[in-house]
């Protein structure tokens, strides 16, 4: 099965966003952090019409806040942005426990009620849609595979970048926007991918821009980069090839209006940026930029109480998971929860029947554009065959026994080499080695492409280092190519990834997690069939 790839402008705006989309996103907040909140407390009553008791909220309440505010004041921008630009664009959620930002996020945009027609767009559907949150036969916490839009689950523990940079690769047209967790960033995986924007070829590429969402806390801990000077935070950015940009927000009285109308202004200044590096690798020699990054920083579960049982909450490690339990003090502890729900008004976001008003129903853009619908998000809806040729012709003849010798990896580098040459048009099969190809053999493919390598070369020493290469091989971690590779796949390509057997157990993690992620879209109608993920070991 196939779909158009949705093209891109790649064009800037040239006029100041304006305060009626700006209002848009507002709205989209307010509503994205209610229906968040809700799938983590609420069981009936989902509007707040009737008076609120114990019986509205769910008795085992399961879920994570802190992080879940400041996604959903991305994704509201970034739906603003797609709709004025046009662009193509992904999301990659990288905190672990955004769960219900990603399932809001598709809720508003329309994508989940046309993939699960019960979980309908009205009161009814709305109180399904909470109940059935965490909870058994339901859906999990996670940016999980039964989320339209979702190609990362959140909570993987470092691959939100590689998985991002997989997935622009060979991808001219494609933005991703990879929101790495601040207690994400301190994993090895993660910290390694840092230095994936080294092997991005603007003109053959598309381009990530990862966003490191800073809001301090871990699960008890503080995170180690909220800690440090923002000079530090710069330079330690500014020497992994970024161009760092900050914005704070949500630590004062600030009017909500103005917070929005300044992340906007810098969300096009960045924008404009990209389209400049976009431009100039149209027409010029391709050289490696460095590419824009966003700190977002933030407190840690904006907007919700900023003290519960006397102990600060929003901005610290308490607002982690459930701010608010309803323990040995039930009815002060209800109180407290109306009156956090209430505050994002939803009889002004709703309409009597539950459905959502014309400003929030119209705001995220149209059709493929919507982060829920993007096809690079469901990868076998772009996923083309690849062209093999007949292995029968690779035989090495025996003519009688000892008569012949011949390396079996080898002979298969005679293979894959050809494999790269019959889809070199197609632009849709890489290999994946952590400095590994030509130890394992494989060298034959060098004859048609090389190793991906866009910074300087030394005459005489380098070998086989391309800029347009399609061996991903310059690189010296597993994490790295394992990331990439399951990127890569996700989004509707071929390859493999070759290792020694002893180094392969340094992902294990990663592996099983991807299985897992295919074990569920085995089990949901509505995603296609990626293709193999294939160790040679």
């Amino acid at each position: 099965m196939t779909s158009p790839v949705i093209g891109t402008p790649w064009k800037k705006l040239n006029a100041p966003v304006s305060e009626e989309a700006l209002e848009g996103v507002d709205k989209y907040w307010r509503v994205a952090n209610y229906l968040s909140i809700g799938q983590i407390y609420l069981r009936s009553n989902p509007l707040m019409k009737e008076p609120f008791t114990r019986e509205d909220v769910k008795h085992r309440l399961v879920g994570h806040w802190g992080t879940t505010p400041g996604l959903n004041f991305l994704i509201g921008h970034i739906n603003r942005f797609i709709a004025d630009h046009g662009q193509n664009t992904v999301i990659i959620m990288g905190p672990g426990h955004g769960g219900p930002a990603g399932t809001s996020q598709s809720y508003l945009d329309g994508t989940y009620t046309e993939t699960f027609p019960k979980i309908t767009k009205d009161e009814a559907g709305l109180q399904k849609f909470f109940r059935q949150f965490s909870y058994p036969g339901g859906i999990p916490s996670h940016f999980a595979p039964e989320t339209p839009g979702s190609i990362h689950e959140g909570g993987e523990l470092g691959y939100t970048l590689s998985h991002a940079y997989g997935a622009v690769m060979d991808n001219p047209s494609l933005l991703a926007v990879a929101v790495v967790g601040d207690g994400e960033s301190e994993t090895g995986p993660l910290a390694t991918s840092w230095q994936s924007n080294k092997l991005v070829n603007p003109r053959t590429d598309g381009i990530v821009l990862p966003i490191l969402h800073l809001n301090g806390y871990k699960i008890a801990n503080p995170t180690i980069l909220s800690r440090i000077s923002d000079e530090e935070l710069h330079e330690f950015f500014h020497g992994m090839g970024y161009e760092p940009y900050e914005f704070v927000a949500g630590f004062d009285d600030e009017d909500h209006m103005s917070i929005h109308r300044r992340f906007a202004e810098l969300w096009e200044t960045i924008w404009d940026e990209i389209c400049d590096i976009k431009a100039t690798a149209q027409t010029d020699n391709v050289h490696r930029p460095f590419y824009p990054m966003l700190i977002f920083r933030t407190p840690k579960g904006w907007t919700c109480p900023k003290y519960i049982d006397g102990k600060k909450t929003e901005g610290s490690w308490r607002a982690h998971q459930v701010p608010i339990s309803l323990g040995a003090d039930t009815d002060r502890h209800l109180a407290e929860l109306e009156e956090w729900l209430r505050s994002y008004k939803p009889e002004e976001l709703f309409n009597a029947d539950g459905t959502p008003v014309e400003p929030v129903a119209a705001f995220p853009p149209a059709g493929k554009r919507r982060m829920g619908a993007n096809p690079h998000t469901n990868g076998g809806l772009l996923l083309r065959d690849l062209r093999t040729p007949d292995f029968r012709d690779y035989a090495v003849e025996v003519k009688a026994p000892g008569a012949v010798e011949a390396q079996d990896m080898y002979v298969l580098g005679t293979y894959v080499r050809d494999v790269m040459k019959l889809n070199m048009d197609a632009r849709n099969f890489r290999i994946f080695a952590p400095d590994e190809t030509a130890s394992n053999r494989l060298q034959a493919v060098f004859e048609v492409t090389g190793r991906r390598f866009l910074d300087e070369q030394i005459d005489g020493i380098d070998d086989h280092l391309d800029p347009d290469g399609r061996v991903m091989a310059s690189m010296l971690s597993e994490h790295f190519c394992e990331g990439f590779l399951e990127g890569y796949l996700l989004t509707g390509r071929h390859g493999f990834f070759d290792s020694y057997e002893a180094f392969i157990r340094i992902v294990d993690s990663m592996f099983s997690q991807h299985a897992k992620w295919l074990k569920m879209c085995n089990e949901l109608p509505w995603r296609q069939n990626i293709a193999s993920l294939n160790y040679i070991l």
